[in-house]
């Protein structure tokens, strides 16, 4: 049943219509009975009577009244049928919209730790198929299960009203076909869980094999990202195989026991005619409406088949749909709507992933305007650190402080747009350069979006392409070399005109001189900037204010160029490798 809540809770806006098109349903179900009920009458008056050259003489107006009425209904039913299957999509179509933008709302608010949990062909499954499904279900599941229920009931009704014995032959297979329906109900649904899952791991092998092409082509693995795609089809088609044979499997039981009903008809029917019980016309109209028994238990199995796939499809969605990040903006936040300083302070923090120790103890402080250059090993946590300052991840313990405020108290959307980020692993949208690069800004001026492109030294290599700023970029970028999406990352980065700039290893894809270029623009902004630099190149940490080094999650280091150069530690062999 909370499903079915949760469903109705997402057809705001189309709650009206739907319950009009179930209104619709109940009407045509319940019009079926009107063209036996007739049948029934003409039979018994003007075909079996005694007296029924006599009635069709003197009552031929009311056979005429009859028959249109019984075309007249017909097409009534047809009309009113064709409306509610429009005002079904029309409803589904807008549940799926709605359940569409609060999902894809909740993805966009998660963590990054959602992220390192759940696959990104996984995601897109619960985006498209599972959604579908969700749609197939309000469009047309729930449709024909009220349809069933109805033209069973006012089907039953119908012959109870003529004869209750008959009636009583006819759904004594009930039973039967529940049973049969309950045991299927048992057997496929942890199956459709299983598909469920077959298909994100096919999903998600395509995604990745589309998105690594240049990997797996620059390391002519063709042959094994198809053969390993192959197993995970092959995997989902036997999946589904699995579930299909299964409804096969118990067909064949339901499709006989409602076909019997056909063969309790006959002997029944035809008895109690010749003895008397009922009369021709009764047993016409039996028969005429044998089907409204005999198509609701056939359709039974296919309903609880598909229930099962909604089910397990639903399940998924709602997993993501009622997810919270746990990084909020809390509720009494500071509200800092001017332009901030750009004071950063370290105190104390520690922070692990899961049971891996990161960062243990790190305590320093950033005064505004200064640049800051952090370096260290592989994996000595240089990354982590700068993403507790925009609150990608929140600290372990110890406290963050932009401008002497514990970054947990301010408001996540104030803190991020103090900030300009510029990763190593690029990410380009698939849209122009003048668009990735404004995508802080989108009102961004031509004029501006040149100037910081010039600043980041892309305005060059743009210039030469063929649309220049109108170039559109391929998905990730493809088509740009490492450098020059990476000087379009800091363009864009750079956009915003952040208090607080934060690169990660931007310039570690460019040569000597183009970064020269972009430090001594980074010198020259028009608006303060501090700027806290992760980097292994000397040439960029000779002229910090202060470099920071990482070891094992502790600060090794820290001090200028000048300074650190004169002990015998990490810097110094670093720097001894670069001279």
């Amino acid at each position: 049943m909370f499903l079915f809540r949760w469903l109705w809770k997402n057809m705001k806006g189309c709650r009206g219509i739907y319950i009009v098109a179930l209104f619709i349903t109940l009407i045509c179900q319940s019009m079926y009975i009107l063209t036996p009920y007739f049948t029934q009458q003409i039979t018994d008056t003007f075909i079996v009577n005694e007296n029924a050259a006599e009635n069709l003489q003197n009552h031929s107006d009311t056979l005429i009244a009859m028959l249109f009425a019984m075309v007249g209904f017909t097409l009534l039913r047809g009309i009113l049928q064709y409306s509610g299957n429009l005002m079904y999509e029309h409803s589904s179509q807008k549940l799926i919209y709605n359940v569409r933008k609060v999902l894809f709302d909740n993805i966009e608010k998660q963590d990054a730790a959602f992220y390192n949990i759940y696959r990104t062909g996984d995601i897109m499954t619960r985006v498209t198929g599972d959604l579908e499904m969700v749609r197939h279900s309000v469009a047309w599941i729930i449709k024909t299960m009220l349809e069933c229920v109805v033209l069973f009931s006012v089907s039953l009704i119908f012959f109870f009203s003529i004869d209750w014995l008959m009636a009583l032959c006819l759904i004594a297979l009930t039973p039967v076909i529940m049973f049969i329906t309950w045991l299927f109900k048992r057997r496929v649904g942890p199956m459709y869980v299983e598909l469920r899952e077959r298909l994100s791991i096919m999903n998600t092998a395509a995604e990745e094999n589309i998105s690594g092409n240049r990997v797996i082509k620059a390391f002519a693995r063709e042959d094994h990202e198809m053969k390993r795609f192959d197993e995970c089809s092959k995997a989902y088609s036997t999946a589904n195989k699995n579930a299909a044979f299964m409804w096969l499997k118990f067909f064949p039981y339901l499709e006989i026991t409602a076909q019997a009903l056909s063969v309790v008809m006959l002997v029944c029917g035809g008895l109690f005619v010749i003895g008397g019980r009922i009369s021709f016309g009764e047993y016409t109209a039996f028969s005429g409406l044998i089907w409204t028994l005999s198509n609701p238990m056939r359709t039974l199995g296919n309903i609880v088949n598909d229930l099962q796939r909604f089910t397990a499809s639903a399940n998924k969605i709602i997993e993501v749909y009622y997810g919270s990040p746990r990084i909020l903006t809390r509720s009494d936040a500071v509200d800092k709507p001017e332009r901030f300083e750009g004071r950063v302070e370290f105190e104390h923090v520690s922070f692990s992933y899961g049971k891996t120790k990161v960062l243990d103890d790190v305590s320093f402080e950033v005064n505004p305007g200064e640049t800051v250059v952090i370096m260290g090993e592989t994996g000595s946590g240089k990354t982590t650190l700068i993403d507790l300052i925009p609150r990608i991840y929140d600290v372990e313990s110890g406290a963050v402080k932009v401008d002497g405020i514990n970054v947990t108290n301010l408001k996540l959307e104030q803190l991020r747009g103090n900030i300009g980020v510029a990763t190593q692993d690029v990410l380009l949208y698939s849209d122009t350069i003048d668009g990735n690069i404004c995508f802080g800004d989108t009102s961004m001026s031509e004029e501006d979006v040149q100037k910081y492109a010039k600043a980041a030294d892309a305005d060059g290599f743009i210039q030469r392409l063929s649309d220049g700023y109108n170039t559109i970029v391929g998905e990730r970028g493809v088509g740009l070399s490492g450098g020059q999406k990476q000087r379009i990352s800091l363009a864009r980065a750079l956009a915003v005109k952040p208090a607080i700039l934060i690169l990660d290893d931007t310039t570690s894809a460019v040569d000597l001189e183009t970064e020269k270029h972009i430090q001594d623009a980074l010198n020259s902004l028009d608006f303060q900037c501090t700027k806290i630099i992760v980097a292994q190149r000397i040439s960029t940490s000779r002229n910090a204010d202060k470099i920071i080094v990482i070891k094992d999650g502790k600060i090794l280091e820290q001090g200028t160029h000048d300074e650190l150069i004169t002990q015998n530690g990490y810097y110094r062999e670093v720097y001894e490798l670069q001279k």
